[in-house]
């Protein structure tokens, strides 16, 4: 097997380094033992061997089938610099994936009469601004808030995803938002800030760290040893895997990953914890039968609509068969967790590499033991078809050109006409293209500008621009005269 190649002959180097450093000293060692795993599935295996090298990033994969493990493997480098193999022990950071133990521990701490799921946030949290509109701890659990996604106006802000991002700087930006992107309830816009804010809310409530909180009412019960929430991002854990992206020329380049964003994401753990939280899912360890019946009822909206996600958790189907999971994207860090309750087959991967499709494998993965039990594959999506391109005139253009800040992000730009383009300008983000796409309308072609619309006084000259993104709507920008 390539993987037991690989592994072999890393320790081996390790094992002969120290042998030899023994042997200078007067001392005899036994050579290092091979990373502790199994069983090896092949049908599994052969899903992950692009991922069996000595010489990248990889994977670490469990899967549970009726309460046993079937399959516990790691493919591929944790750490680069040292050439350290993954394995089952390996800590990831597992990005969305979080946000169900952020939901438990909401639903935990209800269940111990310290938390209401329906009242004002701004009676747990007074620095949450008045938007005129009770927003409830239920609302950020759905994603039905309609409070802004941070990473969106971040980058806007000119935050790069490899800048520190500490928890307190998701909440002060939090903080001074000036609108909702919605009503609450009335629509479903996935938003990692309300998750931050139930983390805070449960930190005020319980009285502790949410890190704690997590730890003592979920983690050490389940004898999950090896994870926590990172409130720290310098501190050392060790084991843990660095991340990486290719970089386009054969090799790969490390992403750093800085990011404390509780509840939401930046819980480390390894796949050896991970099984044992899968199996809770079977057992109810924690939470009891109730409390994980509910993390799996989807919420609905104001108008009754139900959504597909409950508790931290997308309610769907695969070829068929009823599902739950969730994905995690972090810095180099793709992950998934995928669970078919009628089979009881659980599947969880965990990359450190960022085109890994730690999502596709993962059904791959459930492929190899519920084919038979499957509908058929599903259909590619045909492409769209191109709109008709806007164009403008210089003298167009160039109403549009000026200064415009944000108060909301402390940040401006700079609109200006360019080579017969009209270009936004940051002092910390790369310029971006802005594309006519209808009347005072442009496209972006950066992921922070996907969408700017320019608003008129009643003389119809601009005074400010809007820029709505997937997770972000109309954050204003206004003209500075």
């Amino acid at each position: 097997m390539i993987r037991s190649a690989t592994f072999t002959a890393t320790r081996t180097a390790a094992a002969g380094l120290t042998a030899a450093v023994a042997l200078l000293a007067g001392c005899t060692v036994e050579a290092a033992p091979a990373p502790d795993e199994g069983p090896i599935h092949p049908g599994v295996d052969a899903v992950f061997a692009d991922l069996d090298r000595d010489d990248g990033p990889g994977a670490a994969v469990g899967v549970l089938l009726d309460g046993e493990v079937v399959h516990r493997a790691g493919y591929g480098i944790a750490h680069m610099d040292h050439a350290i193999p993954i394995t089952p022990q390996t800590v990831f950071d597992i990005a969305s994936i979080s946000k169900q133990f952020g939901a438990l521990s909401a639903l935990l701490l209800e269940e111990e009469g310290r938390l209401d799921l329906d009242a004002d946030v701004r009676s747990y949290v007074e620095e949450v601004p008045d938007f005129g509109a009770v927003i409830t701890p239920r609302h950020l659990v759905h994603h039905t808030s309609g409070i802004r996604d941070w990473p969106h106006a971040m980058l806007m802000g000119g935050v790069t995803y490899t800048d520190v991002i500490s928890f307190e700087k998701i909440l002060r930006m939090l903080y001074q938002q000036e609108d909702l992107d919605f009503a609450p309830g009335a629509e479903y816009s996935y938003s990692n800030t309300g998750y931050n804010l139930l983390a805070r809310i449960i930190e005020v409530q319980s009285g502790e760290s949410f890190r704690a909180y997590a730890a003592g009412r979920i983690f050490r019960p389940l004898g999950m040893e090896h994870t926590h929430f990172s409130d720290d991002y310098l501190e050392i854990v060790p084991g843990r895997a660095e991340s990486y992206a290719p970089d386009g020329e054969g090799g790969w380049r490390r992403v750093v990953n800085q990011l404390t964003a509780l509840a939401s994401s930046s819980l480390n753990t390894t796949v050896d914890d991970f099984l044992l939280w899968m199996r809770n899912y079977e057992e109810g360890t924690v939470g009891g039968g109730g409390l994980l019946e509910r993390m799996v009822q989807p919420g609905t909206l104001n108008d009754g609509e139900e959504l597909g996600y409950a508790y931290g958790l997308a309610v769907g189907e695969y070829r068929g068969l009823p599902t739950i999971g969730h994905g995690g994207s972090w810095a180099g860090f793709r992950t998934n967790f995928v669970r078919f309750p009628r089979q009881n087959l659980s599947v969880v991967v965990f990359c450190n590499v960022s085109d890994c499709d730690a999502a596709g494998r993962a059904r791959r993965t459930a492929e190899v033991f519920l084919e038979a039990e499957m509908g058929p594959p599903p259909e590619e999506s045909p492409d769209e078809e191109d709109a008709e391109p806007t164009t403008l005139t210089a003298a167009q253009l160039r109403t549009y050109a000026g200064t415009y800040r944000s108060p909301e992000l402390d940040s401006t730009y700079e609109i200006v006409v360019r080579g017969g383009e009209l270009v936004a300008r940051h002092w910390r983000n790369a310029d971006a293209t802005l594309t006519p796409s209808g009347d005072d309308e442009f496209d972006g072609d950066r992921s922070w500008l996907p969408r700017v619309r320019f608003e008129r006084d009643a003389g119809g000259r601009v005074e400010r621009m809007t820029v709505t993104g997937s997770r972000v709507r109309n954050l204003r920008f206004e003209r500075v005269r």
